[in-house]
């Protein structure tokens, strides 16, 4: 039975998301001023585009409020397949686009599409399917908790092929939290990171390269001029920053030291400009985000609709984990991957896939 309730959809998740979206196009045009003035000839070119992304992101949601749930859990596995069909061909020359030595865009007609976006998106909502197909088998046997674990590693390989290692770990560990929320049996977990780390100790000790990346953000000022060049001036970002910032606009590190000063180390320009307030502000506001997920999936158990229960937590598992791992990069606790701060960083799939999801979620809000 429908529950009681004052609003259609949930505001408070909106309130959250448009508060970060609106940070995140304000940190975008301070980023990306000089950068684009060199490139562009204008200020705000990067800015323009974001306004673009965000308004095509927002009139996809508004439409996709309007689908019935149901539609996504008969296309789940349609979806998938088309998210191992792109992570293929992307690897392909002279269909992936490379950007910064990985294979991860694919040209459609003018518009490119980051891949990994898309594949994030797609196992979420099939994985919330299968989940409540095969429930009792995932909960009493290791077959059922191997099956995921496979279509995992065939999509992390192809991840791993471009390489893109950040998009790699925030889908394993989606996947897992959704599996362990799913009531699946403890030691099989334990066989899995036992494996994992094997696996990953013998991949550094046969690449030395491998690992001087995994562990360069353990002491970033030895190799400040190479392998941690990016980390150092992120550190000194954040440093320069203090508790109240150095003032919008006149971040330093934006002026051609920090690389991906719009994209992936936008945080740190952040830190720079509106300091350790700012920063709390943006970490609470993402706290925020993932506790009114989480409360939507709770909601949907209560009302007896598992399959959107498992997409709520999934997608709070995806933005979560995202939101922290880059966080946690740029402030160097964590290797330097190539990740967005999901509904902040310049990128226009991210905010997509980003505000699909959202809108996915007031969906669930909506028919609970």
């Amino acid at each position: 039975m429908p529950r009681q309730r004052t609003f259609l959809y949930d505001y408070w998740l909106l309130a959250i998301v448009f508060a970060l979206l609106a940070i995140g196009l304000l940190m975008v045009a301070s980023a990306s001023m000089v950068i684009s003035d060199r490139q562009y000839h204008t200020a705000f070119h990067f800015l323009f585009h974001q306004l673009a992304y965000v308004g095509v992101a927002i009139v996809l949601g508004i439409i996709i409020l309007r689908v019935p749930l149901i539609f996504w859990e008969k296309i789940s596995p349609y979806l998938l397949l088309v998210s191992l069909f792109l992570l293929t061909i992307v690897l392909i020359p002279g269909i992936g686009r490379e950007v910064n030595g990985s294979m991860r865009w694919v040209e459609i007609g003018p518009f490119g599409i980051q891949v990994s976006e898309l594949a994030k998106f797609s196992i979420v909502i099939y994985m919330a399917g299968f989940l409540v197909r095969r429930q009792a088998e995932v909960r009493s046997s290791f077959v059922g908790f191997l099956k995921p674990m496979l279509l995992l590693g065939v999509i992390a390989i192809l991840l791993l092929l471009e390489p893109d290692f950040g998009a790699t770990g925030v889908i394993m560990l989606t996947v897992l939290g959704m599996i362990f929320l799913a009531g699946a049996r403890l030691l099989p977990f334990i066989l899995l990171v036992l494996l994992v780390g094997a696996a990953l100790t013998l991949l550094a000790i046969t690449s030395p390269y491998r690992l001087l990346r995994l562990t360069t953000f353990l002491h970033p000022w030895v190799n400040q001029f190479s392998s941690g060049y990016q980390l150092t001036q992120s550190l000194i970002a954040f440093g320069r920053g203090g508790i109240f910032g150095v003032g919008l606009g006149n971040s330093i590190q934006k002026l051609f030291y920090l690389p991906e000063a719009h994209t992936d180390f936008l945080f740190a320009v952040l830190a720079e400009e509106l300091g350790l307030i700012g920063e709390l502000i943006v970490i609470g506001l993402f706290a925020a985000l993932v506790s009114r997920i989480l409360f939507i999936g709770r909601l949907a158990v209560r009302a007896g609709k598992e399959s959107a229960a498992y997409m709520a937590y999934g997608f709070s598992l995806w933005l979560g984990l995202q939101a922290m791992i880059n966080i946690g990069v740029n402030a160097g606790v964590l290797p330097t991957k190539g990740l967005t701060l999901p509904f902040m960083s310049y990128g226009g799939t991210s905010i997509l896939f980003n505000c699909i999801a959202i809108a996915i979620l007031l969906r669930i809000y909506h028919e609970i």
